[in-house]
């Protein structure tokens, strides 16, 4: 009698079809992008305000609050491109404000074109920047202290050039990207546009080039960057000087949105364009965080000044709030980078 062999059973599968894993890794990826976070509160944020006043929630509204954040914009974008490094950058708001009356008074005075005067606030200001690079790279400082040093620096050059006078009668190219164009029934100024296409090729320089992985990598860790052959030394000088002609441009847009050059402007632009940076999910340590977070986080900053303007909140009390939600931002990305560990 010939024995029949069983074939051995198979156990049941234990693994999860792919199709089951895909989606909740999908979400998860996507609940734990920096971005996230700020997103929903913008969100939030504009419903809340939409639901409290009929004035919020239209075309010109919105393009008053892109209007009301493109100067801080600016700046922030060359903050972010510093706090990435694991940097600061005190003194963005006071070198904006001397790029703009230098721009202005050689404009208005004739001592120079009107394009020549924008080249030059534009060189000087990068010049702020490469100066506040080498003292940070070379020396080395602190960030902190070297740009706390430079704001006064800019501070003083920009009271002492100006004599404490507003400039006005400018010239027409400096006014320019003021002007507005219709869109539909809103009206959109050009300046507005500028900001957005800086956001865009910041944006995509950090993600799609070896500049920008470079960038991160010394925020991570200046020492293994350096290790891995990557210029640290210029890369933080060429950060800062990036930043400083970005400050230029916020200086002509500021001129073109005031219509004038004011001495006293920007004195606190340096703290909103940290906030904005902050509520947009980067980190202060480096290494982590992106150019459309920060664009976020500015729309955050101008949609709670609007709406609470609009609801007759007093000034001092968008002031608190946006303080408060400064400190929630940091607590939350130190819960976050403890989590990581």
């Amino acid at each position: 009698m010939t024995a029949t062999s069983t074939p051995p059973s198979t156990p049941p599968s234990t693994s999860t079809p792919y199709a089951e894993l895909k989606a909740p890794t999908t979400l998860r990826r996507l609940l734990t992008q920096p971005t996230t976070g700020p997103l929903a509160a913008l969100l939030l944020a504009c419903v809340f305000f939409s639901v409290s006043t009929d004035q919020f929630l239209t075309g010109g509204n919105f393009s008053l609050i892109v209007q009301q954040v493109m100067v801080v914009g600016t700046l922030a974008i060359g903050q972010t491109l510093i706090i990435l490094t694991a940097g600061i950058d005190l003194s963005c708001g006071a070198v904006m404000a001397f790029g703009s009356i230098m721009i202005a008074k050689m404009a208005a005075e004739g001592t120079l074109p009107p394009l020549a005067a924008i080249a030059l606030g534009l060189v000087v200001c990068g010049g702020f920047g490469l100066l506040n690079g080498a003292l940070v790279q070379k020396i080395p400082l602190p960030p902190f202290i070297v740009t706390l040093g430079m704001l006064n620096v800019a501070f003083a050059l920009t009271h002492i050039y100006s004599e404490e006078q507003t400039v006005t009668n400018l010239p027409g190219p400096l006014t320019a990207l003021g002007q507005t164009f219709p869109l539909g029934k809103t009206d959109i100024t050009y300046g507005s546009l500028v900001t957005i296409a800086l956001f865009l090729l910041l944006a995509y320089a950090l993600s799609s080039t070896s500049w920008g992985r470079h960038v991160y990598a010394l925020g991570n860790s200046p020492e293994a960057a350096r290790l891995n052959g990557i210029r640290t030394s210029r890369l933080t000088v060429g950060v800062y000087t990036v930043a400083g002609l970005l400050y230029g441009i916020a200086a002509l847009l500021l001129i073109s949105r005031t219509g004038v050059g004011d001495p006293q402007a920007g004195q606190t632009d340096n703290l909103d364009s940290i906030t904005a940076v902050v509520l947009g999910g980067t980190s202060l340590f480096g290494g982590r965080g992106s150019v459309l977070g920060t664009f976020i986080g500015v729309l955050i900053v101008g949609v709670f000044r609007n709406g609470l303007q609009l609801m007759g909140v007093a000034s001092i009390y968008q002031t608190l709030i946006t303080g408060v939600l400064v400190i929630l931002a940091v607590t939350v990305d130190q819960i976050s980078r403890k989590k990581a560990r």
